[in-house]
């Protein structure tokens, strides 16, 4: 006879909701919704359209969490800050599918919560799940918000489901317009890019190869190196056993065409793990030449010693270390430096969406602070001539501009400059009038880049090579 661990896991592995229900739990308590997510779909036995409804619970709940918890509000009896965390997250996702899924039924939506409220605390919470979600269900869009004539930055961040202070500050950056399609466009699924490997293949021959597997796959548009997929589970695929592509964004990718990376030269990327920019720039090199990857995540470091291996590169040199106090044990300088900075992530919140509720003004203040000391060290390891490339995948100006401005104002030995022809035809449009790299989900359906190249200056009398 089973016992009720081995049934809620055979539920895990069949059931679409369960599975999103236990993962929406452990990201309230702190977990990363992507990691945790690709690992039990990973043990999963579900069909391409159980997988894909799975992903939407979780990422859609998460990412309009402030919008379902105001409508929620107006339903409950008891305040939400009262309710069992994981109760009030099955109710999240349940109203998540009233509002959001046209094609679940409102009855079912209420009905498939109430039978996992069965199975939670022998069911204690089964009345009030049933009572708040009928009631939500009858009349969730008479809900009133704030005011958007009185407080514009009130009603987007309730209506689009983003912390305020967020708001605001792209209210700042932005203006309201280009903030709401902003705001819209982060609560989107995020498209699964793959970044063909080209020591081993090209990218016709991995399309050819996954359509052929039963892939929708399709080549993208800014990066030469991109596959967009759907229909496929990327990680468990033949394909990726055989090092045949790489999981990355599509800006991302072109992070590494802004490096401009060439065989036989040494290249220095700080702050690495968990590798995808790494492993590229060994690509755009031919495997030839010398990466030198640091960082202070032993895991993310162990990570891409696998990935090497798994892509057949063998040019990667790793160090586990704080890169602002980390000494190069042979070479003192290097000819192009990446420095993909800490940061907060939000320009990623399509695929990242719980992020946006972990960070905070603080935490931004403590990361630009880190930026700018970072930055500084990364300085010292570029040779007379050579290149300095700062990038993020935020949006936010005080981990871009100002970082950069405050750099340059200190050191006159730094220009900045635009890439040339190292970066790819498609890509150039996504540079402004001072070669400054920026994507946006709203403007280009990209993820949230920010990237500027540096060239440090050669002493009169010495000639750059």
């Amino acid at each position: 006879m089973q016992n009720a661990g081995a049934r809620r896991q055979g539920r895990h592995r069949t059931d679409p909701r369960f599975l999103a229900w236990q993962v929406l739990r452990r990201v309230e308590g702190g977990a990363h919704a992507d990691v945790l997510l690709g690992r039990a779909l990973s043990d999963a036995d579900l069909s391409p359209a159980d997988r894909a409804l799975a992903v939407r619970l979780v990422y859609g709940t998460l990412a309009w969490q402030l919008y379902l918890d105001h409508l929620l509000a107006g339903f409950s009896h008891r305040p939400l800050a009262e309710l069992d965390p994981a109760i009030l997250v099955l109710l999240r996702m349940a109203l998540f599918q009233i509002c959001f899924l046209d094609r679940v039924p409102a009855f079912a939506a209420v009905d498939t919560a109430v039978q996992l409220a069965k199975r939670h605390q022998h069911g204690a919470a089964t009345g009030l799940v049933n009572a708040v979600l009928r009631r939500a269900a009858q009349g969730w869009k008479g809900v009133p918000l704030p005011a958007r004539e009185r407080d514009l930055a009130g009603y987007l961040s309730v209506r689009y489901s983003h912390p305020r202070w967020i708001v605001e500050a792209w209210l700042n950056q932005f203006g309201p317009e280009e903030t709401e399609q902003l705001l819209l466009a982060n609560n989107e699924p995020c498209p699964t890019a793959l970044r063909v490997n080209r020591l081993r293949t090209s990218r016709e021959h991995l399309l050819q190869l996954l359509q052929e597997s039963g892939a929708s796959a399709q080549a993208g548009i800014y990066s030469p190196d991109a596959v967009i997929v759907s229909g496929v589970d990327p990680v468990s695929h033949p394909l990726h056993a055989e090092g045949l592509y790489s999981i990355q964004g599509e800006a991302a990718q072109l992070v590494s065409y802004l490096v401009a990376p060439k065989p036989d030269e040494a290249i220095l990327d700080v702050c690495a793990a968990p590798g995808g920019k790494t492993t590229h720039l060994a690509e755009l090199m031919s495997n030839r030449g010398r990466v030198v990857a640091v960082d202070s995540n032993s895991r993310g470091i162990d990570h891409l010693r696998r990935e090497c291996h798994r892509l057949g590169i063998a040019i990667v040199e790793t160090h586990v270390a704080d890169a602002r106090t980390w000494a190069p044990p042979t070479q003192q300088s290097f000819d192009r430096v990446l420095l993909d900075a800490p940061c907060s992530g939000l320009g990623t919140l399509r695929q990242h969406p719980e992020i946006r509720w972990r960070r905070t003004p603080e935490s931004v203040r403590s990361l630009s602070q880190l930026q700018r000391e970072l930055l500084e060290q990364a300085a010292s390891w570029v040779r007379p001539g050579g290149l300095l490339v700062y990038a993020t995948c935020t949006l936010l100006r005080q981990e871009n501009e100002e970082v950069v401005d405050d750099f340059l104002a200190r050191r006159r030995d730094f220009s900045l400059i635009a890439p040339g022809d190292e970066i790819p035809p498609f890509a150039r449009t996504l540079l402004d009038e001072r070669g400054t790299f920026r994507t946006s989900p709203h403007r280009q359906g990209l993820d949230g880049f920010f990237a500027v190249r540096l060239r440090r200056s050669t002493p009169v009398g010495n000639v750059a090579s």
